[in-house]
């Protein structure tokens, strides 16, 4: 059978169902396959959306049009908002979401989306000719015809998991694994890697001592992942903080030679910044304990995720591990904790649209590409499936700079400095993060949403409402106040009084002021949305920090614009030294500022492209 489509998405996991969307609200006609439509946006792992990071990616593709925040909105059990100590650069919203119900409703929202169709199939080869795409093979022997294939399997390429010495060649949760595509992607050509990430045991909530726990209760008054969520978000569910102990850690240190991760039963590189509890007790011998969230799965199950103590232990290995942990000495055990193998493409392979460099039409997002977690995978889908449908139509293709967006920290740093371990999204990996903050979010990238044709008007006039505030915001902060008028709310602040009077410009740049004093001084400011206001006290606040940020973000973008040719021979280019020319060849950067960044590549060598390039004339 052959059928033909304009596009096709591989797999439907987070990346998947963001490519997907992405190109049929761009109008191609989009087949999107899967191994299992019961997988579609599954939560194999932790049951939350957002977080240090990730809330600020989260938030990216929604402005961009994006559907992953609105999903997690509408299947949110409880919200915090990280980081409150510190500076709102690093803010981060998270959600404790139903993941039964965040897969249920991503998958009725794919089956309802125009343009698209859904398949549960296996992909076991990916045609080219002449170095294009030219469609897919399933493993039923079927043909289907695209002139962009955007590749998404997370981690089921020749998945394995394992625990103890048991060990199963099949996906994550039980799910069938695929056989067969990553030789078809070595037999084109691609570098292949083998990574390792896991899960903690799930827990019957019935069998919890939660009386002997810490709660943790969620956040009022916080903002939505998407500007489209209207009315009050769930936050009703309860989650708990307990701890590992030194018996936990004797247990786990008593059976090293029984842990997989230390016997050799486990060869994939696993993730240095969310490790497994054995990792953790081994690398931090000198702390006396572990945190160990314990995390609702859903509003319909009594099973609880035990975040911090992912495992691949033996089963009698986890289960005295979690009857040592206080609050725990009953717990029932519903599901084993697993590591979990799978191969993945080095992201060196890719351009910084997500293109495979060797095939035009190609492209590739999430988990594949070697990063880690729900959101990255989201924020790469979206990128590819516009790469994709821009290539379709002939189009330039679409980038974000570093100083755009987290995503193009994200990208930039996968195809760029490559990874050896699956990558997680960091607030410390973004240069400009003052400037990138999840609460401007729609302010960056809205507009850029509109042009590409993913933002809808429903959207982009919510949009401008917020814009419309933010200068009418403005424009009233000229007001001026009596020093009787504000004493009351300088003196709950401990800020003094100030001579004359004093304008809301003014009040918001007191060191001690927030956005509450300035309501208590004048109510109609409650006319105006929390998101405008916070938005403008913000701005205003950090304004010569900002101001200092943009100075450099202009230096930097000087080199970002400058274009390198995409046939240049960098061994012909004298003065280079021979590292600098190899890697300059394997990497082929598109511009001066991402060739700076490549590992081997050193400012004298950029002086030396720079020379090269005006001898050219660009």
């Amino acid at each position: 059978m052959i059928k033909s489509y304009d596009a096709i998405v591989i797999g439907a996991g987070h990346a998947g169902v963001e490519a997907a969307h992405a190109l049929a609200t761009m109008g191609k006609k989009t087949l999107l396959t899967t191994l299992s439509l019961e997988a579609v946006s599954f939560m194999a792992c932790n049951p939350n959306i957002g977080g240090t990071a990730k809330g600020h990616l989260v938030k990216e593709v929604d402005a961009l049009g994006g559907i992953m925040g609105e999903i997690a909105d509408k299947a949110t059990l409880q919200r915090r908002m990280l980081n409150l100590g510190n500076g709102p650069a690093i803010h981060s919203l998270r959600a404790q979401v139903d993941k039964n119900l965040y897969h249920r409703l991503m998958k009725e929202r794919m089956e309802r989306t125009l343009n698209l169709a859904i398949l549960e199939a296996e992909v076991v080869d990916i045609l080219v000719e002449n170095g294009a795409i030219t469609g897919i093979k399933t493993a039923m022997g079927d043909v289907y015809q695209a002139k962009a294939v955007v590749i998404a399997s997370g981690v089921y390429l020749n998945s394995r998991i394992i625990t103890g010495d048991y060990s199963r060649a099949t996906g994550p949760a039980g799910f069938m694994r695929s056989e067969g595509l990553t030789e078809n992607l070595i037999r084109l050509g691609l570098d292949i890697r083998r990574f390792k990430t896991g899960t903690p045991p799930r827990l019957l909530s019935s069998s919890i001592d939660y009386d002997k726990m810490e709660v943790q209760k969620g956040d009022v008054g916080l903002p939505t992942f998407s500007m489209l969520t209207e009315g009050e978000v769930r936050n009703d569910k309860v989650c708990y903080l307990t701890y590992t102990n030194q018996k936990t850690h004797e247990i786990i240190l008593g059976n090293l030679d029984r842990a997989p991760m230390y016997n050799g039963a486990i060869t994939g590189t696993g993730p240095r910044y969310c490790p497994s509890i054995e990792t953790k007790v081994v690398r931090f011998a000198d702390k006396e304990r572990h945190q160990i969230f314990i995390e609702p799965e859903g509003a319909d199950t009594e099973e609880m995720y035990a975040q911090g103590l992912s495992t691949s232990m033996p089963y009698d290995i986890q289960e005295q591990m979690v009857h040592s942990v206080r609050g725990l000495e009953n717990a029932i055990i519903t599901r084993y904790g697993y590591a979990i193998e799978y191969d993945c493409i080095n992201p060196l392979e890719l351009d910084s649209a997500l293109g495979i460099k060797k095939i035009k039409g190609l492209y590739s997002a999430g988990q594949i590409n070697g990063s880690s977690g729900y959101e990255e995978a989201g924020a790469q889908g979206l990128v590819a499936g516009v790469n994709a449908a821009r290539y379709i139509d002939g189009k330039e293709p679409f980038t974000l700079r570093r100083d755009e967006a987290y995503i193009g920290v994200l990208i930039d740093d996968l195809v760029t400095k490559g990874t050896e371990e699956p990558y997680r999204m960091m607030t410390s990996r973004a240069e400009y993060r003052l400037h990138l903050r999840q609460d401007n979010a729609d302010m960056r990238l809205t507009e850029i949403g509109k042009e590409l044709g993913l933002v809808t008007e429903e959207r982009y006039s919510k949009y401008q409402n917020k814009v419309s505030q933010i200068a009418e915001i403005k424009q009233k902060l000229k007001t001026r106040y009596k020093m009787e008028e504000v004493a009351c709310a300088f003196e709950k602040i401990g800020e003094s009084l100030p001579q004359g009077s004093i304008t809301g410009e003014d009040i918001l740049k007191r060191g001690r002021a927030t956005k509450e004093t300035l309501l208590e001084v004048d109510g109609s400011y409650y006319d105006f949305s929390p998101e405008a206001l916070s938005y403008v006290a913000v701005e205003l606040k950090y304004e010569g920090y900002l101001k200092k940020e943009e100075g450099a973000i202009k230096e930097a973008r000087r080199m970002e614009e400058k274009k390198l040719p995409t046939d240049i021979d960098y061994s012909d280019v004298e003065g280079l030294r021979l590292e600098a020319r190899q890697k300059l060849n394997d990497h082929r950067p598109m511009t001066l500022a991402q060739a700076s960044r490549i590992s081997g590549v050193t400012p004298a060598d950029v002086t030396v492209l720079i020379l090269h390039l005006r001898k050219m004339g660009l």
